[in-house]
């Protein structure tokens, strides 16, 4: 089974306001661009993934995506996450309702291909299946088999609110790089510990650090 995934990326100058104690305003666009395209890139890499679209309306994000492969569809709802992932689940499908699709964090700098594919062959065993975060509050990715309605409800505590909306919750081991996402500095020192992608790499070497 090959999935599209569906990866939402905000406007870079609203982006990562949470880092603002590891990183300043003029440098978190760039982080959180480097985010999204050091995870498109692992997603496209991954055998399990036939596509990657990328819901933005940030044009220098949406060039800079494209370039490595992703489709952009514009958020056309401009109403906040989650309208903009069922959207473009809905945009994807458009012609192949057939296709299994996933919702994707933009912030996975650490993502390796071989713990997606793990990921998303467990997922394809569900009608709808989710991955918590390294929190075990959030989501990471959530994924609808084919002719199942994605139903989003990222946010705060979406670990609960995926789980209250029937999906089921993926408990797998060694699949830290998927559930890694980067919301804050200790976080973004988590995924710099895993091992981050060229493009997080660089960004990073711009920032001061401390260690924990």
């Amino acid at each position: 089974m090959l999935w599209t995934l569906v990866v939402p990326l905000k406007p870079l100058a609203q982006a990562k306001s949470r880092l603002a104690d590891t990183a300043d305003a003029g440098l978190r666009p760039g982080l959180a661009l480097a985010f999204a395209q050091d995870t498109v890139a692992a997603a496209l890499a991954c055998p399990a993934v036939r596509d990657v679209a990328v819901v933005t309306d940030d044009p220098r994000a949406g060039r800079a995506l494209a370039a490595l492969g992703a489709r952009i569809v514009p958020d056309a709802p401009g109403g906040g996450l989650n309208p903009a992932l069922a959207h473009a689940a809905a945009v994807v499908r458009t012609g192949r309702p057939g296709r299994p699709v996933a919702a994707v964090n933009a912030d996975l700098p650490a993502l390796r291909p071989p713990e997606l594919s793990r990921v998303l062959e467990a997922a394809g065993e569900f009608p709808r299946a989710f991955l918590a975060d390294a929190a075990d509050i959030g989501t990471t990715l959530l994924a609808a088999a084919p002719g199942q309605e994605l139903m989003p409800a990222f946010g705060p505590h979406s670990r609960a609110r995926h789980r209250a909306s029937g999906a089921a919750e993926l408990r797998l081991d060694a699949v830290d790089s998927v559930r890694r996402d980067v919301d804050t500095g200790d976080d973004l020192r988590a995924a710099l510990a895993l091992g981050v992608g060229p493009h997080t790499a660089a960004a990073a070497a711009r920032l001061l650090i401390p260690e924990q």
